[in-house]
């Protein structure tokens, strides 16, 4: 390990499967080009290469607003985050509805 490297990971999940993938990356990498060297692509060969390219990011639990513009630091965790299958409100709203017809 070079002196500039850091210590990050990289973090995506499906429903059924999960990675976190600990990389050394030099200083001043970007959340997107970690992203990038993680290679997630091939370990989820299930979705199309695309679905990280363009995918919000964000570093532990906290969205990040420019990932193409910003740096990273030693320890930190990239989330690739998926689309919501359905929007929290109308799902609660859906739960509401058959919880008052269930009455």
């Amino acid at each position: 390990m070079a002196v500039d490297d850091i210590a990050v990971e990289v973090a995506f999940a499906l429903p059924h499967k999960q990675r976190i993938i600990a990389l050394k990356v030099p200083s001043g990498t970007t959340a997107r080009a970690a992203v990038a060297m993680a290679d997630l692509p091939s370990l989820f060969q299930e979705l199309p290469a695309k679905t990280f390219e363009q995918a919000p990011l964000g570093i532990f639990g906290k969205a990040l607003r420019h990932p193409d513009k910003e740096p990273l630091r030693e320890g930190d965790r990239v989330e690739v985050y998926r689309p919501l299958q359905i929007d929290p409100k109308a799902a609660r709203l859906e739960r509401a509805k058959r919880q008052a017809k269930e009455q």
